[in-house]
């Protein structure tokens, strides 16, 4: 794997997803009481945090498809598509429930691993994807499963349920191509140099634009929270929604 991969985790090696650190440290403001329990700012950035992975995720998936040299990578690429179209969907969903405003565009250091990866060639791609895409699911691993054990939201929490399974299931893949360089990428994982809010944070979508679907596949497997079919309440999880009254 040697120099190349060395440089290359060296400049990308900081968390995936917007505002890692502001959901792993900070955020128990209160934003909103919503019907579904209160609204932290650990939860929003957390719901845009989703939106935005998919948004390079997803692409990063069809390039991996394109450019990939073993079977391993094909496959794993077919779960970036899959996993995270069903998360966006998710994602959409819940969004207006909690006045959020997701992104349309991935974040500067985001767009950075694509560009990454679309310039590497052969078998360095396959390397250079199984490595980065290892590190950065690896690095939002945690944050998921805090998420998940403190929000007081019940929508949140569906859709930190989803992550936690998407997650490792995106690990799991990259580490099945036999080309995880574990002392690097858990060395980088766990000590990722700081950047600035700039280069983590996705531009705003412009008035009037029309939301970017990441459409599933014709093959696909994985499910979004299923929240016309549910009604999640006060905090407490998903409860099947009451029957209405009896007619007359």
């Amino acid at each position: 794997m040697g120099g190349a991969l060395s440089l290359t985790l060296a400049a990308l090696a900081y968390p995936s997803m917007l505002g890692l650190e502001t959901v792993s440290t900070s955020g128990d403001r209160i934003i909103a009481n919503t019907q579904w329990g209160p609204l932290t700012e650990s939860d929003r950035a957390f719901v845009v945090a989703v939106r935005a992975a998919g948004l390079w995720e997803y692409p990063v998936g069809f390039i991996g498809l394109q450019k990939g040299q073993s079977p391993a990578v094909k496959t794993a690429s077919e779960h970036l598509i899959d996993g995270h179209a069903a998360l966006d969907t998710t994602c959409r969903k819940i969004a207006p429930m909690l006045n959020i405003t997701l992104p349309n565009v991935a974040s500067p250091q985001q767009i950075g691993f694509v560009n990454t990866l679309q310039a590497a060639q052969g078998q360095q791609f396959d390397i250079e994807f199984a490595n980065i895409l290892r590190m950065t699911h690896g690095s939002i691993f945690n944050t998921v499963a805090k998420v998940r054990s403190t929000t007081k939201n019940g929508l949140v929490r569906a859709l930190a349920d989803q992550a936690n399974d998407t997650v490792l299931d995106h690990i799991t893949v990259m580490e099945k191509t036999n080309l995880v360089d574990y002392d690097q990428t858990l060395f980088k994982q766990t000590t990722p140099p700081k950047l600035p809010s700039s280069d983590m944070t996705p531009p705003p979508p412009n008035v009037g634009e029309p939301m970017i679907v990441l459409t599933p596949p014709p093959t696909a497997t994985s499910t979004p929270v299923d929240i016309d079919a549910a009604s999640v309440v006060g905090g407490g999880g998903v409860t099947p929604a009451p029957a209405p009254p009896p007619a007359g």
